[in-house]
């Protein structure tokens, strides 16, 4: 590919910020979401008050685990598959938040790369 083509060329710095707020709102609407599917399970699956509902839904989606223990199967049933689910969302959250600076930063060594050819 043509150094001088439109592909070929680096985002400005406010188009590359432009980019990272728009991948940081997915990020955050993911998060939201998440929280928001978490809360509704634990609060009507696990019989916890609201606000400990939202405790334990973002204690599993960061990793550090349920704070009330579930009493009934179905409770249980829904916390192992929102674990799951917490692990994956995680993950896509982290990829989606870092694409635009990695992206940056190997377009900047491609380019680099060319300039060298």
């Amino acid at each position: 590919m043509n150094a001088k083509s439109k592909k070929g060329q680096l985002l400005t710095p406010k188009a590359f910020v432009i980019r990272q707020l728009k991948f940081g709102f997915i990020s955050l609407s993911l998060i939201a979401f998440s929280l928001f599917i978490g809360s509704l399970g634990y609060h009507y699956l696990g019989k916890v008050s609201w606000i400990d509902a939202l405790l334990n839904a973002s204690m599993i989606l960061t990793g550090m685990g349920p704070v009330d223990k579930m009493q009934t199967d179905t409770a249980k049933l829904f916390a192992t598959f929102y674990s799951l689910y917490s692990g994956i969302a995680f993950l896509t959250t982290s990829a989606i938040l870092l694409t635009p600076g990695v992206h940056r930063i190997l377009h900047i060594i491609h380019l680099d790369d060319e300039a060298n050819d």
